[in-house]
């Protein structure tokens, strides 16, 4: 650790429950520890940062151990991970502002610190991804379930950030709103971008979308055109169509089928097939982009062989289907699309 990161570590150590109280909110005082989910102010009780002790070497304050990941750290990883940022110089910033420093000029970046990557690349998307955590019992899991899909099943692709970096545009300041953070993957599985979709922290009502009340509530980034967020293993047969929520909709309904959704109805139009696929449903929106979607990704699967069946809903799209008709009456209505071989295999009752 560089002298200036032990110097803000030892600051910090001296106001430990400061820093748990603004950083850790959603943990409390246990006599000489702060316990907390982890890390990432998950609410719980497996995180335990001491709170009192030398300023360094065992038993220091400050210092913390998660018994259920086995993660540990000191307080500028709890600034870190609570904040999401990236860069140690941005950790520094954060942790002089908590503690009323000035700014430190000229700035050395320590050599232990990950190397930056270009913003808005596939580099950026994978630690994006791999800063944020699973869904279970998150906001992304009451935003879905507001949504009217009470299951994910294969939720892999779907993590949650607490403190999403958000920048209306570049003269406004980054804001920090929780996400549901989904994996773009190509047909090997690489990450090759991430799609943000903002959250409104306040909760939803039946009148709301539950996302943020900000311009552009979703947001990709890294390589998207022929990748997808995909749900399951798709071989023989699977289902494509645009949004996430749609895809999700559908799944809860049908949980064996493998699908994907390219997050739009341009990629939608040029998704990749697997190889071996010889049967592709097209979840359309009832739209004309969606109209044009389904034409042109029905045109490119029938010259590669591979058999096209779209799937309109009475709707605008899937996860209004769910919402207004419920779980049995969508399936039936879904019944006259499929094949009798797929009716058997992903749809009995």
């Amino acid at each position: 650790m560089s002298r200036d990161a032990s110097e803000l570590a030892r600051r910090l150590a001296r106001e430990a429950e400061a820093v748990c109280r603004h950083y850790l909110s959603n943990g409390r005082r246990q006599g000489r520890y702060w316990t907390v989910g982890d890390v990432r102010n998950t609410p719980g009780r497996s995180m335990f940062v001491r709170l009192s002790g030398p300023e360094s070497g065992r038993g220091a304050a400050g210092h913390w151990t998660d018994a259920a990941s086995a993660e540990y750290g000191d307080l500028l990883d709890v600034i870190r991970e609570s904040c999401g940022l990236v860069d140690f110089r941005d950790v520094a910033e954060e942790a002089r502002r908590f503690l009323r420093l000035p700014r430190a000029e000229p700035y050395q970046t320590p050599k232990p610190v990950r190397t930056p990557v270009p913003a808005g690349s596939p580099d950026a998307a994978r630690r994006l991804f791999a800063m944020s955590q699973p869904i279970r019992r998150t906001l992304v899991e009451s935003y879905l379930c507001h949504r009217g899909i009470k299951a994910v099943h294969d939720a892999g692709a779907l993590r949650f950030h607490p403190r999403c970096y958000y920048r209306p545009d570049d003269s406004s300041p980054t804001e920090t709103w929780p996400a549901m953070i989904a994996a773009v993957t190509d047909l090997e599985g690489r990450i090759t971008g991430v799609h943000r979709t903002y959250l409104n922290p306040q909760g939803f009502d039946r009148s709301a979308s539950g996302k943020a009340p900000i311009d552009t509530p979703r947001r990709a980034m890294g390589h998207l055109l022929g990748h997808a967020v995909r749900f399951g293993i798709a071989r023989d047969v699977m289902a494509a169509g645009e949004g996430i929520e749609t895809i999700l909709s559908l799944r809860y309904v049908l949980p064996d089928m493998p699908m994907v959704a390219a997050l739009s109805a341009a990629h939608l139009a040029a998704v990749l097939f697997p190889a071996g696929l010889r049967r592709l449903y097209i979840v359309r929106d009832d739209d004309p982009a969606g109209d044009n979607a389904v034409e042109s990704l029905s045109a490119r699967a029938g010259t590669q062989g591979i058999e096209a069946i779209p799937l309109s809903p009475r709707y605008g799209d899937f996860n209004e289907d769910l919402q207004n008709l419920g779980t049995d009456t969508l399936r039936v209505a879904l019944r006259v699309h499929f094949t009798p071989e797929d009716l058997a295999r992903f749809m009995a009752l």
